[in-house]
């Protein structure tokens, strides 16, 4: 059975909460993830004993997507992928800039040659760019 807890008075550690609403896959990842400020509450840098109430906006940033969240409802404990999605909403600005980051990362990753070993051909080309870019 879930257990969300709807009362706003109740609060949870930041650590915690990321790691029942599947952000992280562990507490420590959690943890070393705020700690090296990936994690931001109402807009300010804080300690993985931060705590979460219903409401607050979060900033998460994972790899080069950042996410801002805003907290529905708190859980004592991890829940599956489906149920978790339920803790949060992404907020609409938060939504528009991870879909734009998204969007760039496409359109870059289509110029990378990712199929193994780059070929003679590659290499070529890729020592033209060098000699261009020193002269």
């Amino acid at each position: 059975m879930m257990s969300l807890r709807k009362d706003p008075q109740e609060s949870m550690r930041l650590d915690k909460w990321l790691w029942c609403a599947r952000f992280f896959k562990t507490r420590a990842l959690a943890n070393v993830a705020i700690r090296t400020g990936k994690i931001h509450s109402e807009g300010e840098r804080c300690k993985p004993s931060h705590l979460v109430r219903i409401g607050t906006i979060l900033k998460i940033r994972q790899g080069p997507v950042n996410m801002e969240i805003r907290v529905f409802a708190l859980s004592a404990q991890r829940l599956n992928a489906a149920a978790a999605a339920g803790l949060y909403e992404e907020t609409e600005t938060g939504k528009a800039e991870r879909e734009l980051v998204m969007l760039q990362l496409e359109a870059n990753t289509s110029l990378v040659h990712a199929h193994g070993r780059p070929t003679k051909k590659d290499r070529r080309a890729l020592m033209q760019f060098i000699r261009e870019v020193d002269a």
